[in-house]
Parts: C-alpha cells; sequence; structure tokens
C-alpha cells in the first residue's frame, strides 16, 4: 500500500496529515528520510515516524453495512453525491471497503480496519450472492452462459460511461436459482467467485437485458440477514471465526 495510507492506518494522524509529515521529512524507512507519497510499503516494513517506529496493530474489525442506492463506496466525490461515510459513524471513518458496489446497487458491504484483511477477501474467490430483478425474460442462452461462462472482447455495454475496461471473461457462475421470469421482468438469485467491475450489469447487458435492481445478500461466510438499510453491524463470533480460520489458511498457502 502506498506510505500515506499506512501512516493514517497505523497513527492518529489522517491521509492529508500524513501527506503533510512525508513532505515535511518526519518519516523514515531504513535510516532514509522518504519523500514519496506513494512509495510502496507492507506490514513488513519498519516505518517511522519522528524516528518512534509505528506499531502494527495486531488485533482487527470488520463490520457490515447495509448500502442503499444513491450511496457512492468512496471517502469523497467531486460531484457532491452521497458517500457511505456519510453514513457510517465517524468511529468508522478509516475502515476501508472489500471491494465496491455501484451507485445504483445496494446490499452487504464489508469494510475493516485492516488492510491485509481487506486485500485478502478481495482478492478471494469466497462467493458472492446477489438478487438481480431485470427488464425482460431471461431466455435459454443467458441461462447456457451462466453454466459455461463467457468471453466478451467489447464488455462495454452495461459498464459505467468512463470505464477503461472493455473486454471481460466471466466465469461460470457457482449456481443460480430464477424466483420469476416474464416477459415484463425476471427476478433472479445468482452466486458468483468474482467482483470485477459493474460484472453481473455486463453480463446481462450483453443479452440486452438492463438491470433494473441488483442487492448483495452475502459475501463468503458473510450475510446481510435482516440488516435494515444505512445500518451496521459488527460480524458476529461465528462470523469472526470463520474469518480468522480464513486468514490463517491465507498466511500458510
Amino acid at each position: 500500500m502506498r506510505l500515506n495510507q499506512f501512516i493514517a492506518y497505523y497513527s492518529k494522524f489522517s491521509r492529508r496529515e500524513a501527506d503533510k509529515l512525508i513532505s515535511e521529512g518526519r518519516v523514515s524507512i531504513k535510516k532514509e528520510i522518504i519523500r514519496d507519497f506513494s512509495y510502496q510499503v507492507d506490514e513488513k516494513t519498519a516505518v517511522y515516524l519522528d524516528k518512534k517506529l509505528l506499531k502494527i496493530k495486531d488485533k482487527y474489525s470488520v463490520i457490515v453495512y447495509n448500502k442503499p442506492k444513491g450511496e457512492l463506496v468512496t471517502k469523497k466525490d467531486d460531484r457532491g453525491r452521497r458517500t457511505i461515510y456519510e453514513s457510517l459513524p465517524k468511529k468508522f471513518s478509516h475502515f476501508l471497503c472489500v471491494g465496491r458496489l455501484d451507485f445504483a446497487s445496494e446490499g452487504l458491504l464489508l469494510l475493516s480496519d485492516s488492510p491485509k484483511v481487506v486485500t485478502k477477501l478481495m482478492e478471494s474467490s469466497l462467493e458472492r450472492v446477489y438478487l438481480l430483478k431485470v427488464a425482460g425474460r431471461i431466455k435459454e442462452e443467458v441461462f447456457l452462459a451462466m453454466q459455461e461462462g463467457l468471453s466478451l472482447e467489447n464488455a462495454k455495454k452495461g459498464a459505467h460511461a468512463k470505464s477503461v475496461i472493455e473486454s471481460m471473461d466471466f466465469a461460470p457462475f457457482l449456481d443460480y436459482s430464477v424466483i420469476k421470469n416474464t416477459a415484463s421482468y425476471s427476478k433472479i438469485k445468482v452466486k458468483i467467485k468474482e467482483g470485477k467491475n459493474r460484472e453481473l450489469r455486463r453480463f446481462f447487458a450483453h443479452f440486452n437485458l438492463e438491470v433494473l435492481d441488483l442487492k448483495r445478500i452475502a459475501y463468503g461466510f458473510v450475510s446481510l440477514n435482516n440488516l435494515p438499510s444505512q445500518k451496521v453491524r459488527y460480524l458476529n463470533r461465528t462470523e469472526y471465526n470463520k474469518l480468522h480460520a480464513f486468514m490463517k489458511e491465507c498466511d500458510e498457502g
């Protein structure tokens, strides 16, 4: 991660304050003063602030947030749109998001104060479960693509207008179940193991099926359950036990 992020995570200082500390020459690594905000470090790097070692926290917290539609998963928006950090309690302002949900999507979002946990969860193949409502009937060719996977040279349809990602490979869905399938609209529950940029919107758009509603209801061993929209909770003991086992497996693997 970037040096200024590291300082913000493991000290009382904000990212902006960390930039100032770096520019003032108060941060060093291996007795060398570092003035590059983007200098890459990890949890094994000994970073000194005013010649004092920044200690890595052994404990970490993970929370579940039920993101509503109309919030961005970012710290600040240059267009003044509402972000999740305006809804989250201030004590979680330094927490990082495990992946994203776009502006029009809702549901389960995991956040943690441990960059390592965030990275491992985000890069994992843990299943993600979504409820979708699409405009129109889901035909057999769509179900076949869910089962066999899909590779598109042009996957722009369904993407954000400013996205630079053009081609995309869609792995076979882990599972799916149809709730309703009519000419006007359809509802389906899908289970995938990746979380690429607007992956599901791109997938269905290829078949001219606009995603009207998208809600994530589970991420690996964590489920949204009855958590109200715009509310937050910590992982429960069972979920933490599974997370610890997951992290141990990552370290051993």
